[in-house]
């Protein structure tokens, strides 16, 4: 067994937050060595502790289209790493999904990072992704805003492409007219290369 699926199966095997979940551990990412794309969100919501998979609802649907790849190409771990920061589903409150457990990025998270050597774009979602990863930024938008020195640097934060999301994107349509674009060539060239 490689280094790799060996730490995979210790963190698909993780309880260590097990009394703090409201539907249990069902810890979900994806990753191989060679992926060159990470994606990073905040934690899986509801339904994709349901169905194991994350983002496979509109939101998904839309980050598909943000990045212009299929869903073939998007679950492919050769490609694509899926890493968010908390690995299960937190609970919800009044206002939408808790935050991530305190507990599960110190314990996985640089360990799981050391396995992508080939990664050179990450794709940050959500404040508290953009704290670990942009954490020069005090807000998503800020970060989103300067996507040129960050995309530049391999790092590209995104707003959240949930429906609910819509009034963000109406608000700053320099996103979809140049970060979108800017993103796709990146993330096309990415996948081109053998």
């Amino acid at each position: 067994m490689t280094a790799c699926a060996q730490l995979l199966a210790e963190v698909r095997a993780c309880r260590l937050c097990a009394a703090n979940l409201p539907l249990g551990p069902r810890p979900l990412l994806q990753l191989a060595p060679g992926a060159r794309i990470l994606l990073v969100g905040q934690a899986p919501g509801r339904k994709a502790h349901e169905r194991g998979v994350p983002f496979d609802d509109a939101s998904g649907e839309r980050l598909r289209q943000w990045l212009g790849v299929d869903r073939a190409c998007f679950y492919d771990p050769q490609q694509i790493a899926i890493l968010p920061m908390g690995l299960c589903y937190p609970g919800s409150s009044k206002s939408g999904d808790l935050p991530p457990r305190p507990e599960c990025a110190p314990q996985w998270r640089s360990a799981l990072l050391a396995q992508l050597p080939q990664r050179q774009l990450t794709l940050v979602l959500g404040q508290y992704a953009l704290a670990w990863h942009l954490p020069q930024y005090s807000t998503v938008t800020a970060a989103v805003a300067d996507w040129q020195a960050t995309l530049a640097a391999g790092v590209l934060a995104l707003p959240h492409p949930s429906p609910r999301n819509q009034r963000w994107r109406s608000q700053h349509p320099w996103f979809q007219a140049a970060v979108l674009p800017a993103l796709q060539a990146r993330v096309a060239r990415l996948l081109a290369t053998p």
